[in-house]
């Protein structure tokens, strides 16, 4: 299947179950699985599915096969047993990232709602890749992006994004997956950073004010072996704003994408850039991502499949998510879904520093990156 694919109007698609708006990490957890059910209920309310233009398809669990492809066995062995105790017990759980207290608390039942993430991340890509939809949004994943191979990792425990790239990797596809999340996605990019057959693209706050910390993310870091060149990081500096933002993704995602010519387009649509969220510094507006998801399409054609992400403003992150939906599927109603595209402004001085940031990221990619695909740096 060639990037593009096939030429039909399939309606686009919604993957949910409302088992994946059930969880509760703990009481007080920042990350509010519910956000997928709101998600919903506005698309509802607004006669989306009623029109036809969208079409709300239950996704089935992943196996533990299809895991198994990018973790491994003894961590995966490890959710399985904390999920049955609903808590942690010895000290080795902390081995694997978990904690009563911390980022990845154990709950009950959380093996098998994990693996139910990652079928309905797997069934996002599979609608795509088979043709059965245009574009497909699957708003309960993507935060599980900082999830390693052997351990959980801030908020993620499987990481579906990942183990659905896999899931097309098994059958010869080439992905592209571009993370709009405010943190870098380094957990994706640790899992498919010497393949030269999937291209990671991750736009984030630096990880020197941001988690994951300055262990990664940056420029420089363009992954491994055979996958030098296929890992790809522009970090940006706190207070980003809508401009500078959509500026950078444009000086890198379309000619990455263009060069590259993907079977399939994953993108990691997490709404924690927006100058409200509580647990990081960008300035961005709905407006930025309203943009980027009509580029996206535009890119495209509309056929790419998406998971949702980071949000820990609950009220605007589903009306974000909303609004991209809308955007890469065509459809009108973005803007009027959205929250308020008003933000606080700089001053100019430091406006003019946080571009200039910008800028040597974006050239960095550019003297490392391009070459390898053939693009003028």
């Amino acid at each position: 299947m060639v990037a593009g694919g096939p030429q039909h109007a399939a309606p686009a698609a919604f993957v949910y179950r409302h088992e994946l708006a059930e969880a509760e990490l703990r009481p007080g957890h920042p990350l509010k699985p519910v956000r997928a059910r709101t998600c919903l209920e506005l698309l509802e309310r607004r006669g989306v599915f009623a029109s036809g233009g969208v079409r709300v398809v239950s996704p089935g669990a992943a196996t533990r096969e299809d895991v198994l492809r990018v973790h491994d066995a003894g961590y995966v062995a490890m959710v399985e047993r904390l999920s049955g105790e609903g808590r942690v017990s010895g000290r080795d759980a902390a081995g694997y990232g978990f904690s009563e207290q911390g980022d990845n608390p154990p709950f009950s039942g959380m093996y098998d709602y994990y693996l139910l993430v990652c079928g309905a991340a797997i069934e996002a890509v599979r609608l795509v890749d088979e043709g059965e939809a245009d574009c497909a949004f699957m708003p309960a994943g993507g935060v599980n992006h900082h999830a390693m191979p052997d351990r959980a990792s801030g908020f993620g425990v499987f990481n579906d994004a990942a183990v659905a790239i896999a899931w097309l990797r098994e059958r010869g596809r080439r992905v592209m997956y571009v993370d709009l999340d405010v943190h870098q996605g380094d957990g994706v990019e640790a899992m498919f950073e010497d393949d030269d057959r999937v291209l990671t693209v991750s736009l984030h706050e630096s990880t020197r004010f941001l988690f994951p910390g300055p262990k990664g993310g940056f420029a420089e870091n363009t992954g491994a072996g055979n996958g030098t060149g296929y890992s790809v990081n522009v970090p940006l500096a706190p207070y980003t704003d809508d401009e500078t933002w959509l500026w950078a993704f444009d000086q890198v995602v379309p000619p990455l994408y263009g060069a590259f010519k993907p079977d399939v387009l994953l993108v990691q649509l997490g709404a924690d850039g927006y100058h409200a969220d509580p647990l990081a510094h960008l300035q961005l507006t709905a407006r930025a991502y309203r943009s980027a998801a009509a580029r996206l399409r535009e890119l495209t054609g509309g056929r790419l499949a998406a998971v949702g992400g980071g949000g820990y403003d609950v009220e605007a992150t589903p009306r974000i998510w909303a609004a991209e939906l809308l955007e890469l599927a065509g459809l009108p109603g973005a803007e009027e879904v959205a929250p308020s595209d008003l933000a606080p402004v700089l001053d100019s001085q430091p406006a003019s520093k946080i571009r200039r940031f910008a800028e040597d990221s974006v050239a960095t990619v550019q003297r490392l990156v391009f070459p390898v695909h053939g693009l003028r740096s």
